[in-house]
């Protein structure tokens, strides 16, 4: 039998903070839902990209509140 292939615990945890703070990233982003629609490729770029920015705050917002500032 083979072994299963493992993810490297800094992955793990990279995934875990994601998953954390996708809540606050979602309500950043402040992006409405499709409502059944279906968007196009350029809409699925333009949002991937809002979604993305608004990690990157919310990962700034978290640290700066972890840090007592």
């Amino acid at each position: 039998m083979a072994d299963a292939p493992t993810t490297p615990p800094d992955l793990q945890q990279k995934y875990r903070q994601f998953l954390d703070l996708l809540p606050l990233t979602i309500a950043l982003a402040g992006l409405p839902p499709s409502e059944g629609r279906l968007f196009g490729e350029d809409q699925i770029e333009g949002r991937g990209m809002t979604i993305k920015m608004a990690y990157r705050q919310a990962r700034t917002i978290a640290k700066d509140c972890l840090s007592g500032s």
